[in-house]
């Protein structure tokens, strides 16, 4: 079983990109487990036609933990992609990270925590423990960078560095930096800044995805781009990126710049 996880600034696209990546692994007759690790609770959705399907943690609150089945979280979307909402508290209220920590525990308990490809799409919030979850506790074992050309994108994708540099050798944890994924701002110059941040941290430019409307024209169809376009070269680069991940054996432990070594990275590509 291949466990991977996307982590990004909030907003960067991850949910978009894991949903389309695990459409693609569908695809490629894999059977794929998606977790949305988001209070949002968005992450399934393109995969489930729109739906807002029941999170986990909404099931515990009101009462069902016993004789709660697989059934009542797990929901099947396109091509068989079995779709997790961990879910979150209120606004305001509680720990978001608790619903993640609810909902491993629980798929291990009803055994459904199995899957060819497990694909984890975790808020970027490394501050929270609760999110830093999935690398500490031995589940997310290669981890994708989802950012874009923009300096605030980049930094929080180099602090999630220094989380998988401190957590790769504690406990259970076998998390270990598989590569960056540019999901396009169509800033100047971005491939190639997003490549060399990248290699500066030991790792690799995995995929660029370049913006395109068509992503957009399949969120409001409630669709993937993989399922509402695809013969799209837009479609063709999510399958690319899914051979990319399943053929993956580079793992690292990152190396993290500085603050004034990510800047003057920046500098250099905005001049």
């Amino acid at each position: 079983m291949k466990q991977i996880a996307l982590y990004g600034k909030g907003g960067i696209g991850k949910s978009t990109t894991a949903a389309n990546l695990s459409a693609a692994l569908a695809d490629m007759d894999l059977s794929v487990l998606q977790i949305g690790c988001d209070p949002k609770r968005d992450s399934t959705r393109m995969l489930v036609h729109g739906s807002w399907i029941p999170t986990v943690l909404d099931q515990l609150r009101d009462g069902r933990d016993e004789g709660l089945t697989a059934d009542q979280v797990v929901f099947t979307g396109y091509q068989g992609v079995r779709c997790v909402e961990a879910g979150g508290p209120e606004p305001g209220v509680g720990c978001a990270g608790r619903g993640i920590i609810a909902t491993f525990q629980l798929l291990e308990h009803l055994g459904a925590l199995t899957a060819d490809v497990v694909v984890y799409d975790v808020l970027g919030d490394v501050v929270c423990g609760g999110f830093a979850m999935p690398m500490r506790e031995g589940y997310a074992e290669e981890i994708y960078l989802v950012t874009s050309g923009e300096l605030m994108s980049l930094y929080a994708a180099n602090n999630i560095c220094k989380a998988i540099a401190r957590l790769s050798g504690r406990g259970r944890s076998k998390c270990r930096l598989a590569g960056v994924i540019c999901n396009s701002a169509s800033i100047p110059d971005e491939e190639a800044l997003v490549r060399e941040f990248a290699e500066r941290i030991g790792s690799r430019l995995v995929t660029f995805i370049p913006r395109d409307r068509v992503v957009q024209m399949a969120e409001v169809r409630k669709q993937t781009v993989i399922e509402y376009a695809p013969g799209s070269p837009q479609a063709a680069v999510y399958r690319g990126l899914a051979r990319a991940v399943m053929s993956n054996t580079d793992l690292v432990i990152p190396t993290p710049l500085s603050m004034d070594d990510l800047e003057a990275l920046a500098l250099r590509f905005a001049a």
